[in-house]
């Protein structure tokens, strides 16, 4: 079988960490034998640029004709028009792919502990993944408006929007520790109660999986204080973002956090979580394990390659921790060093 794969480098460091991935993919499929076709497509600031508006009509149609998307990431301070912005290109596709769960891991392991702002003692061995909801919630809600003097966000879930977002969280948790950490604000939100009451029914189907409720801001306490107590977070929307932002700093770099977002059917999306950097895009000083990490999702879930995924993993912790890696890793080798030295390993 012949994948077919989306590339949409986008804007800053996107480009240059995108470029060296698709060739540590190409590199690994001749080692593991599997075939792919792959199109670049213009997607977010450089898009707006070429085409007036962030998801232009052909990218989108690529993205839904391939088995996955690799995205390197979109923004900087060019793009200002708070009506077309290249976030706005983030928030079209996952709408039109119906991409509803992102998953994001958090691993420390014993060569990247020491590089996490919290003691080496709290952190070591931390392994949790955050479920997002994505397509619901205060960011797709209506009605929505700005004007001078007033704004309108809503914030609106349905059971059903809750109940597959649910299944995804307690699916994964019963291939790992068993236990889901269910986060809302049901003291104070009509909607958090529904989202708890909605939890509590979809437990109920997975029997030898311990749930759990947290506060959203009790959680964000936990994670810093005890993250090792987690397996896995369910959340909705907003708190899914700022939660997994609090989160990725734990490992000690934004660097090292990958990403993936899944819908029912189709393609599924991967980046990783860091933006587009663009104080430092075209210098060969970016991090690119946080992009390395997403392809070995992609190379996982998408094309069925499980072995070749952990093979990648393992090359990019054991670069990492041979003392191979960028400034915010505490080295002092280029992200073309970094990929070089990935794929000499292959």
């Amino acid at each position: 079988m012949t994948y077919k794969i989306t590339a949409l480098p986008g804007d800053g460091i996107g480009p240059e960490i995108l470029k060296g991935s698709i060739e540590i993919l190409e590199t690994l499929s001749k080692k593991f034998q599997f075939e792919y076709d792959l199109v670049t497509k213009d997607f977010g600031g450089i898009a707006i640029d070429k085409h007036g508006e962030p998801l232009p009509p052909d990218t989108l149609e690529a993205c839904r004709n391939s088995d996955a998307i690799l995205l390197g990431a979109v923004g900087g301070p060019k793009w200002t028009n708070p009506k077309n912005r290249p976030e706005h290109g983030l928030l079209g596709i996952r709408k039109a792919l119906n991409l509803f769960a992102n998953i994001r891991p958090t691993i420390v392991t014993e060569s990247t502990a020491h590089l996490s702002p919290l003691k080496e003692s709290i952190v070591k061995d931390t392994d949790f993944i955050i479920v997002r909801e994505l397509t619901g919630g205060l960011y797709f809600g209506e009605p929505k408006y700005f004007n001078d003097d007033q704004a309108v966000d809503t914030l609106t879930y349905t059971t059903d929007e809750i109940t597959r977002i649910a299944h995804i969280a307690f699916k994964l948790a019963s291939k790992r520790n068993k236990v889901v950490t269910s986060v809302d604000k049901e003291n104070v939100l009509s909607s958090s109660k529904l989202w708890r009451q909605t939890l509590e029914q979809v437990s109920k189907e997975y029997p030898d999986v311990t749930l759990n409720h947290l506060l959203v801001d009790a959680c964000s306490m936990h994670l810093i204080t005890n993250p090792k107590q987690f397996d896995v977070i369910v959340t909705e929307n907003l708190f899914g973002d700022i939660l997994s932002d609090e989160a990725s700093v734990i490992p000690g770099s934004l660097g090292l956090s990958p990403s993936a977002s899944f819908g029912e059917n189709g393609p599924s999306l991967y980046e990783p979580i860091h933006g587009s950097a663009p104080d430092i895009a075209g210098q060969n000083k970016a991090n690119p394990s946080g992009m390395l990490l997403s392809l070995a999702m992609c190379i996982r879930e998408s094309l069925h390659q499980p072995e070749c995924a952990q093979h990648l993993e393992d090359i990019v912790f054991n670069t990492i921790k041979n003392g191979i890696a960028t400034k915010d890793l505490g080295g002092n080798n280029s992200t073309s060093e970094v990929f070089e030295a990935i794929k000499q390993s292959i």
